[in-house]
C-alpha cells in the first residue's frame, strides 16, 4: 500500500459517507456534501500526481483510480437526480453516466486487443472532468432554488460537461473505430 493507493481507497470510502450526509437533515448538510465531493476531486488529482512524481504507479492503482472516479460521479449524479427530480436535470446526468459506462467498456475491450493507448485519457477528457466536478460541487452546495442563480450556473456547467462528455466519447470511439470494424481473422 502506498500513498496514491491509500488516497484512492479513501475516495471510495467517501462514497457511502456522501450518501449518508446527503440524507441526514442537519444544518450544513448541503455544504458538507459539496465539501466531501470537492475532497474526492482533490484526492483524484493528488493520487495521480503523487503516483507519477514518486514513481508509485501500481496495477492496483491503475485499476482502482478510474473505478473510484466513476463511482463517485455516478453516485453524486444519482443523488442529484433524486433531488431535482426533473428531466432537464436527468438528461445531462444520464448522458454523463452512460458515457462513462461506454468508455469504460471500450477501454477494457481495447486493452484486450493490446491497444489501450488509442483510447487513453485525453486533454479533452481532463477538461470534461474538471467542468463536471465544478458542476456537481455547485449543485450539491445549496438546497435547490435557494440561490437560483447558483443553480443556473451549476446546471450550465453540467450541460457543458454533458456536451464535452459526448464530444470526448466521439473522439474515443473514432480512435477505436478501425478496431471496432475489423473482421476477425479466421484460420
Amino acid at each position: 500500500m502506498n500513498i496514491p493507493n491509500a488516497l484512492t481507497l479513501f475516495r471510495i470510502i467517501l462514497i457511502p459517507v456522501l450518501v449518508v450526509v446527503f440524507y441526514l437533515p442537519f444544518p450544513g448538510s448541503y455544504l458538507t456534501c459539496a465539501a466531501l465531493f470537492a475532497l474526492a476531486g482533490i484526492t483524484d488529482w493528488l493520487d495521480g500526481y503523487l503516483a507519477r512524481r514518486l514513481g508509485q504507479s501500481t496495477p492496483l492503482g491503475a485499476f482502482l483510480d478510474p473505478v473510484a472516479d466513476k463511482l463517485m460521479v455516478a453516485v453524486a449524479l444519482a443523488l442529484l437526480i433524486e433531488r431535482f427530480n426533473a428531466p432537464w436535470f436527468t438528461i445531462p446526468a444520464v448522458v454523463i453516466i452512460g458515457r462513462e459506462i461506454v468508455i469504460s467498456a471500450l477501454r477494457e475491450w481495447m486493452a484486450e486487443l493490446g491497444k489501450r493507448t488509442s483510447v487513453a485519457v485525453s486533454y479533452l477528457g481532463k477538461v470534461k472532468t474538471t467542468v463536471q466536478i465544478i458542476a456537481i460541487i455547485g449543485l450539491l452546495m445549496f438546497p435547490p432554488e435557494q440561490y437560483w442563480y447558483w443553480d443556473m450556473l451549476s446546471l450550465s456547467c453540467l450541460y457543458v460537461a454533458a456536451v464535452l462528455t459526448l464530444w470526448s466519447m466521439i473522439v474515443y470511439l473514432r480512435a477505436a473505430w478501425p478496431d471496432l470494424r475489423s473482421v476477425p481473422n479466421k484460420k
